[in-house]
């Protein structure tokens, strides 16, 4: 059959004169045109990018924070019972701090609960996508509430220890994703018989309660909503946006008048955030939080049904999205709290609890900064366990480098508990558990002291008490069933190695002072003019007395010390020798000249005077890291050059 003529005069020429002939023209004249980049190609490249990068934050959680992650699950607290669900609920916010407080404590293994986070985080930007409409080509904007978020959680350093915001990892978090849902939920239902105006009092009347501040936020978000909705005239618009704001006003006070009177009403528009105050309120750590509602606020007031979704212009593109997310980056790399010394006390103080004392060391001398008071005890006790503080005190770096926090961190809430306890003071121990518990709110750490004092005061019946809450919990029921055998027989209390060491250290008889929040000072002082008939007690007593650098507390704590070594045969440590050598030089009060002090000792003391007399005309601030160098592992470095030390 032949082909239609007709047809065949009619088909378009290869090269006719079409668009896309008129376009070939243009790019030879004006350059080849980027090519257009639709959604469907852009959609799972900008997906990749926010999971990597919440796999890159996971990963550097974990392997950087996983001490302090463990850190702030000890202190928080959950509890399976349904007595512990019902005080949560006696504030607005409760049932938001519940669910914190149930998550944190995954942080027992760091990366189960950087897990759980992450998934928060991923559910959330899915929540955002949804909610917001956010275009595939404008995905990396879900990051920037996530970033917020992740400021929020790393740059909190010392405040772990000071905030009364339980379960606080995951509050922030948790709250931004129900507010999202709400919002999204409010967008989504029908505009016929007013069901998104009636949402918004019904949204805020159920979620304050439950969510405290979270839930003012979604009614915000709705308002913001309202204005952007296609099927809404003016009139709408208004209305809901009215009823949002007075939802937002009054939903607070009527519950503060009706149920939670107990929460102060200047704060009844804050439930559920963290309580950044001790003496004063530090407001710059509330910034995130004011940038993580604007954002939010901006998300709702972009808000379009119909989006273009292509990018015609690539570099453009391209360049806002890598600065974008180079911002991000060096933002959340800023706030990131670096203190070398914060995160070295956190590793220091997980070796103590789980006594690996040689791991103590190892970390202390690996430490570059000068190190605080904090480390320089944890490391005393250490070489105490092992026996060796009175020869290797000074071998290592001193210091009093004050903790890295706009405020002043005491001891006494990071750390002091645990020094007290391993030092036999465990009614200073139980005080101090017992106080902040009331202050700050209870947590596992005070629990699992409180318990251990009372095993060793004697008082089994409170023992039993604190058995029974941890045994309430997750992960440290097989912890305190554990002392239960102790409890049923209290005679073997004097069998385990960890409570006898401490017993020999215990004072005679039952007593509790004011330590004025000073534990260093306290214990030195405690220690040095203290006798006692226990040779453990007495060692200790000895090398406190040395640390006072008083030459009369050290003669009065000497000689009955170096009768007990000698009747025990054992040998002098050094640096007791070295202390009696250079006050017996200095004062010739006391004659040492019969004392058996070893060669050692003696030379370094002459080299020592001899290099001091030949850097003679240097300041003490140029001679210091000279004679350092030579003989800082010595006590004569110790009692000429370190001064003024301050502990907290």
């Amino acid at each position: 059959m032949k082909p239609n003529k007709q047809n065949k005069k009619t088909k378009p020429a290869p090269f006719a004169n079409t668009p896309q002939k008129a376009s070939h023209k243009q790019q030879t004249k004006k350059g080849k045109e980027p090519k257009v980049l639709t959604a469907r190609q852009l959609k799972w490249p900008m997906m990749l990018i926010p999971l990597i990068a919440l796999i890159v934050v996971g990963a550097a959680l974990v392997c950087y924070e996983s001490d302090f992650l463990f850190r702030v699950q000890e202190m928080d607290l959950f509890l399976y019972t349904p007595l512990f669900f019902k005080q949560q609920l006696v504030v607005s916010g409760g049932f938001l701090t519940y669910l914190g407080t149930y998550f944190t404590q995954y942080f027992y293994h760091p990366w189960i609960g950087v897990a759980m986070l992450c998934l928060w985080w991923l559910l959330l930007m899915w929540l955002l996508k949804q909610t917001f409409n956010i275009p595939v080509k404008w995905t990396l904007l879900l990051l920037v509430p996530i970033a917020l978020l992740i400021i929020i959680n790393v740059d909190l350093g010392y405040w772990i220890y000071y905030l009364k915001l339980r379960g606080n990892f995951f509050v922030a978090t948790i709250g931004t994703a129900v507010a999202v849902a709400l919002a999204w939920a409010y967008r989504a239902l029908p505009r016929k018989f007013f069901l998104r105006t009636i949402f918004i009092v019904i949204a805020t009347v159920i979620s304050y309660p439950l969510f405290g501040f979270y839930g003012l936020l979604a009614a915000l978000l709705m308002a913001v909503l309202a204005w952007r909705l296609d099927d809404y005239n003016v009139a709408r618009r208004s209305i809901d946006t009215v009823v949002a704001l007075a939802a937002i006003g009054l939903v607070p006070l009527a519950y503060y008048y009706g149920c939670y009177y107990q929460t102060n009403i200047i704060n009844i528009y804050y439930t559920a955030l963290p309580l950044y105050r001790i003496s004063e309120d530090h407001m710059a750590y509330y910034i995130p939080f004011y940038l993580l509602v604007t954002v939010l606020v901006a998300f709702a007031a972009c808000y379009r049904r119909e989006r273009q979704p292509d990018v015609k212009r690539r570099f453009p593109w391209l360049a806002a999205q890598v600065l974008l997310l180079a911002a991000l980056v060096a933002g959340v790399y800023h706030f990131w709290y670096k203190d070398e010394n914060f995160h070295t006390e956190l590793a220091l103080y997980n070796d103590v609890e789980n006594h690996r004392w040689e791991e103590v060391l190892t970390t202390y001398r690996d430490h570059d900064s000068d190190p605080s008071r904090m480390m320089w005890m944890m490391k005393n006790l250490a070489l105490a366990r092992l026996g060796r503080q009175a020869d290797e005190m000074y071998c290592y770096k001193n210091g009093d480098r004050p903790s890295d926090a706009p405020f002043t961190a005491r001891m006494a809430q990071f750390g002091g508990k645990q020094i007290y306890y391993n030092y036999g003071l465990i009614n200073y121990c139980y005080r101090w558990c017992l106080e902040d518990g009331v202050e700050y709110g209870w947590c596992i750490e005070y629990y699992k002291f409180m318990l251990k004092c009372s095993i060793l005061n004697g008082e089994m019946t409170v023992a039993q008490k604190y058995i029974d809450i941890l045994s309430q919990t997750k992960y440290y029921r097989d912890y305190a069933q554990q002392f239960e055998q102790y409890v049923k027989n209290p005679s073997l209390v004097a069998k385990n190695e960890e409570f006898s060491t401490i017993k020999h250290l215990m004072p005679p008889y039952n007593e509790l002072t004011s330590d004025q929040s000073l534990i260093e000072i306290f214990l030195i002082d405690y220690f040095a003019n203290r006798d006692s008939d226990d040779p453990k007690f007495e060692e200790q007593s000895m090398i406190f007395a040395l640390q006072t650098k008083d030459i009369p507390t050290f003669w009065n704590r000497f000689f009955r010390y170096a009768k007990n070594m000698e009747q025990e045969g054992k040998h002098m440590p050094k640096h007791i020798q070295e202390a009696a050598f250079l006050y017996g030089n200095l004062e010739n009060k006391i004659d040492i000249s019969k004392m058996p002090f070893d060669k050692e000792i003696v030379d370094t003391y002459n080299e020592f005077m001899a290099a001091a007399q030949q850097y003679r005309g240097m300041s003490e601030a140029e001679m210091k890291p000279l004679m350092y160098n030579r003989f800082g592992s010595t006590f004569y470095f110790e009692y000429f050059f370190t001064r003024d030390q301050r502990s907290y």
